[in-house]
């Protein structure tokens, strides 16, 4: 009876040691679980807002098809939601459609209610994947001047395009030339707020970008020095890798943009330009 008890106590002692180490077994199983888990999840948000970036693209293309012109950039009068934002694109008190002044050339929203894009938080602004009021997506067009100072605003008034024509429009850019002011994407931060200054230009070609601000979402200027750049309201933007440690402080902007020549085989072959 005695041994009957003690081969009892064995068996149940040997149960709880066993039970610890599966319990162990199992924390370090999640635990090397949830790090790729989030890298996953990361990575999809980064895909589905680089295919909505595309996507913004596309629309504002086929706008500048239909219409003769891009669409001005949105407004955010606020940090906080305003009733006067609607995703709309906005003009300076004496701009319209007719002469695209716009109020936000560079520093300005994606107008997704205009664009009739889906993915728009509630007052019309398209988002990227990560869906918050600071990660509304961003668009800014260049503000150019052509025909010698005779037609401002070409990319956003209407038919100003048309007017110019297509060898205007592909005129390369010169120094010091009035109206060649294209919008340039550098690899990181140049110190100039007019080119990429001592930084690889990726374009100086660039008639508009739209870009993500990403995961971190640094409305304020951000941590990083390149990320600061694209909030700068300036017609200078950075693009580059994002770093695959996502660290606080890596740049992880998303951006995309569409050169003049892309402008003009588009807008070339539907009809819009002759």
């Amino acid at each position: 009876m005695h041994r009957s008890i003690e081969r009892a106590a064995g068996m149940r002692g040997f149960t709880l040691i066993e039970l610890s180490v599966v319990v162990l077994v199992i924390t370090l199983l999640l635990g090397s679980l949830l790090i790729p888990l989030a890298t996953q999840v990361e990575q999809r948000n980064v895909s589905e807002t680089q295919k909505r970036l595309q996507e913004v693209k596309e629309a504002l293309i086929g706008y500048a098809i239909a219409n003769g012109r891009f669409p001005c950039p949105a407004e955010v009068t606020s940090p906080v939601p305003d009733p006067a934002d609607k995703g709309e694109e906005s003009f300076t008190p004496t701009g319209n459609a007719a002469n695209g002044d716009c109020k936000h050339m560079y520093d300005g929203y994606a107008p997704g209610r205009t664009l009739g894009l889906a993915n728009l938080d509630s007052q019309g602004f398209a988002v990227d994947a990560w869906g918050l009021q600071q990660n509304r997506i961003r668009y800014a067009i260049a503000d150019v001047t052509m025909n010698l100072g005779a037609v401002p605003h070409v990319f956003t008034a209407q038919n100003a395009m048309r007017l110019v024509g297509v060898q205007e429009i592909g005129k390369p850019s010169s120094a010091g030339a009035p109206g060649q002011d294209l919008l340039f994407v550098c690899a990181t931060k140049g110190g100039s707020p007019t080119n990429c200054g001592t930084a690889p230009v990726l374009t100086s070609d660039a008639v508009f970008v739209v870009y993500s601000l990403g995961k971190n979402a640094a409305t304020t200027g951000g941590a990083n020095a390149d990320e600061a750049v694209n909030l700068a309201g300036s017609r200078v933007f950075v693009s580059k890798l994002s770093s695959s440690t996502q660290a606080a402080g890596d740049f992880d902007d998303i951006l995309l943009w569409t050169s003049r020549y892309h402008v003009i085989s588009q807008l070339t072959a539907t009809g819009q330009l002759p």
